[in-house]
């Protein structure tokens, strides 16, 4: 069977990122192994677009290596996705701990709508934390080097509802 789109699809990869500007090689930032393959919904993954695109009628056993520059990955920061939030909100009471509200960390947090999200703490500011919402690859060439693990037609549920590991 060939990725399309209504197929769940397995993939064991590694992604290495650059930085936009950066001449320096690039490193590594995860790791998808047969013990924990990487799946998603082809067409309704919420993965960049020329992701999918890259992989389009691969099959079982097919490798792949390929690079998304930052226009086709996350794209650029966007600086109103930086924000500064009182510290007072993130209390014992809410389920957060003194050492997660560190400069580097990322928050773990909940939208209005109740789909988790995270920011990345960029600055401590005394009686703020400096936020910021931006996708964590944001700004990042994302280098994928991997093999289809698996391909399969996704379920009516799974086609209806998104597809859940």
């Amino acid at each position: 069977m060939k990725i399309n789109e209504n197929t769940v699809v397995g993939l064991t990869y590694e992604l290495k990122v650059t930085n936009d500007a950066s001449e320096d090689p690039p490193f590594s930032v995860e790791v998808r192994d047969e013990t924990d393959p990487f799946y998603f919904l082809f067409g309704n993954s919420g993965l960049p677009e020329a992701f999918e695109k890259k992989l389009k009628e691969k099959t079982i056993g097919d490798t792949f290596q390929f690079v998304l520059e930052v226009a086709e990955a996350y794209g650029k920061a966007d600086d109103e996705l930086i924000v500064s939030v009182p510290k007072e909100q993130f209390n014992t009471e809410r389920g957060f701990q003194e050492e997660m509200l560190q400069e580097g960390n990322f928050l773990p947090l909940v939208d209005e709508d109740g789909y988790p999200m995270q920011a990345k703490i960029v600055k401590d500011l005394g009686e703020e934390l400096l936020l910021d919402f931006n996708h964590p690859l944001t700004g990042m060439n994302l280098h994928f080097e991997g093999e289809v693990f698996e391909v399969r037609e996704a379920t009516g549920k799974e086609r209806e509802e998104g597809f859940m590991v």
